[in-house]
């Protein structure tokens, strides 16, 4: 993953609103849920929920998709996990060179 798809990643995570969005799509797995249940579970007024649910998806956590009449809103746990695994790839890398110098 680049910097830049990272932090745009980040960025969409870096609201209130948008990370409680999110964490109830988590939470619900993979079928995902309706605007009007997402709405129920945060209480974020309808406006506001999509813009919300745009910025998420134009930063790839959010998949949308057409059931019937409603639109489904999963969390895109890919993209999700790559963005951990972005964060966390060099995780004590510094620590491991100490100790090579160190010893």
């Amino acid at each position: 993953m680049r910097n830049e798809k990272a932090s745009q990643g980040f960025a969409a995570m870096g609201s209130e609103a948008r990370l409680d969005v999110l964490r109830c799509l988590v939470r619900a797995g993979r079928d995902g849920l309706t605007i009007g249940t997402i709405q129920d579970r945060t209480g974020i007024a309808p406006s506001t929920l999509a813009h919300h649910l745009r910025f998420l998806k134009a930063a790839g956590l959010v998949i949308q998709h057409k059931q019937g009449r409603s639109v489904i809103n999963r969390a895109d746990y890919d993209q999700l996990e790559a963005l951990a695994g972005f964060i966390l790839n060099e995780c004590c890398a510094d620590e491991t060179r100490k100790v090579a110098n160190d010893g």
